[in-house]
């Protein structure tokens, strides 16, 4: 399981001209979900999510959680985070979980992240075409696979 972890002023969804999700202050989420990713990848990711300290305290140094600033998260689905790019230029995303693997562990990633917050958190729509805007603040990305826990 990947995600990519944006510290955001704002960012919001789009689908069909609607806007689906917004927020202020917090994190957009965007998460790929592999074939062999379970349950344990899912409670491993949002703990460490849920307590990553990338927020500004009082002196400006990454201390606060999004946790300590109250900050609200967009999660979106994005199988493209498992392409491979390593023979042609054509990704392959033959690694991404097909979506009747994927959706349930998209759903209870959802779920384990509000238990970790305390709160509900905005989301995307699974497999639909989504038009992702954001601000992104510092800029602070951050990449995290719970495969290869650095």
């Amino acid at each position: 399981m990947r995600v990519v972890i944006q510290r955001v002023s704002q960012a919001s969804v789009e689908i069909n001209q609607h806007i689906k999700s917004k927020i202020g202050v917090g994190l957009l989420i965007l998460l790929g979900i592999e074939h062999d990713d379970t349950y344990e990848d899912i409670e491993w990711l949002c703990g460490k999510i849920a307590r990553l300290r990338i927020f500004g305290d009082e002196d400006g140094a990454m201390n606060l959680s999004v946790l300590d600033v109250n900050g609200d998260i967009i999660v979106v689905s994005q199988f493209t985070l498992h392409a491979s790019t390593k023979k042609g230029n054509r990704p392959s995303f033959i690694k991404a979980a097909r979506p009747e693997v994927a959706t349930p562990l998209y759903q209870q990633f959802i779920a384990t992240l509000q238990k970790e917050l305390g709160k509900s958190i905005q989301t995307g729509e699974f497999g639909a075409d989504m038009k992702v805007a954001l601000i992104n603040d510092g800029p602070v990305t951050i990449l995290i696979d719970s495969k290869n826990k650095e």
